[in-house]
């Protein structure tokens, strides 16, 4: 049965376009092919990427932080609630005002106290400033370096400055050692980011977030199964071009740098509204759809492989509009906040009225010497 589905799986017909077998792309008169089996190194080098993330956010990120003034805003602890606790872990963490009342009287507080109590119980459970700066920086040296490897490996190609040279000889096209270490870097990178997406900052576009990496996984290997490896370098530099950008505009956000901010994201939103929205649609993708029907017709290959393309092109009009509301709110004065993450929540008055008389608060006591008072 094994045996039956790989049968399909690599049959023929699904990958390559008629008249082409698998024999055609074996390797022969110096010619080096790409093969499927190569991808298995990906798998292992993915946990390598999050064994030297480790190291990165530990011993860089960290340091870096405490350079950049990096600063926690002081977070009021929920007092301890067994009642109010069982509901949040096993219900909901935002409660109805019906279940609010229901929960007054079981635990004996008033409703604005249960209020007050979820809305800190929630904060707790955001992730720190700290945690975000280190992801962001991760990301940001990664996105980086990729960038500038990627351009490196197809800045002196044809293909980079006429797209019908993509397609030229396909797909008796030999693989460059640059873009195989291009494909197996940005690959490895992908699948480490789909494994610790559970443990990263959760954000509102946490499903786009999964259907992105598994459709960039896809296509990464697609692209690679089918000796797509020329399109499949283009498209990979121009999402690099724009990400390191935002990466770094988080990274000045977190640490209060907020011009500095705001003038990275207006740069990257053009960066990205240019890369996403007309250079990949109009050259890009026009390069994939009607390019390859002058040499032979369509198969199974060409409409998935552009499928998996209108997947990504319409996730990045989703997160185009983000943009857009964030550039919107720059224009206007407005601080440039994150679109897909949660704000914190405070207690208004209630907190106010607590630091007018006990002084600074830190986890729900007063600080003890308030000469030295901790600024946000």
């Amino acid at each position: 049965m094994f045996q039956t589905l790989y049968s399909y799986f690599w049959w023929e017909r699904l990958w390559l376009p008629a008249n082409l077998t698998w024999a055609d792309l074996e390797d022969r008169d110096g010619r080096v092919y790409a093969k499927a089996s190569d991808l298995y190194i990906t798998l292992p080098l993915a946990f390598v990427f999050l064994i030297v993330r480790h190291l990165f956010e530990t011993y860089v990120a960290t340091p870096l932080a405490g350079l950049l003034n990096v600063k926690e805003k002081v977070r009021l602890k929920a007092t301890p609630n067994a009642v109010l606790e069982k509901f949040y872990a096993a219900t909901t963490k935002h409660p109805k005002q019906a279940d609010v009342e229901m929960l007054s009287k079981k635990s004996g507080c008033t409703v604005r106290q249960v209020e007050r109590w979820f809305r800190r119980r929630r904060n707790q459970d955001r992730p720190s400033l700290l945690k975000k700066f280190r992801e962001a920086s991760w990301r940001f040296t990664f996105y980086l370096i990729a960038f500038i490897a990627g351009m490196a490996v197809i800045v002196d190609k044809p293909w980079f400055y006429d797209l019908r040279e993509v397609w030229k000889g396909y797909p008796i096209q030999s693989m460059l050692p640059s873009q195989y270490w291009y494909y197996m870097i940005e690959l490895s990178f992908y699948w480490s980011l789909l494994f610790s997406i559970a443990s990263d900052v959760k954000r509102k576009d946490f499903k786009e977030q999964i259907i992105h990496h598994v459709a960039t996984i896809i296509l990464i290997s697609f692209s690679w199964f089918a000796n797509y490896t020329r399109a499949g370098t283009l498209i990979m530099a121009l999402h690099d071009s724009s990400d390191y950008l935002l990466e770094s505009a988080k990274m000045f956000n977190y640490a209060g740098w907020r011009n500095t901010c705001n003038n990275i994201f207006i740069v990257f939103a053009a960066v990205f509204i240019i890369t996403r929205l007309v250079i990949l649609p109009f050259w890009i993708m026009h390069c994939t759809v009607v390019y390859p029907l002058d040499l032979y017709p369509a198969f199974f290959g060409y409409y998935f492989f552009n499928f998996m393309m209108v997947v990504l092109q319409l996730l990045h009009i989703f997160w185009a509009y983000l943009i857009i509301r964030m550039a919107q709110k720059f224009i206007t004065g407005k601080v440039v906040e994150d679109e897909r993450s949660d704000r914190e929540e405070t207690d208004n008055s209630e907190e106010e009225e607590e630091v007018a008389k006990n002084g600074p608060l830190s986890n729900g006591h007063p600080v003890l010497n308030n000469n030295h008072r901790k600024t946000d």
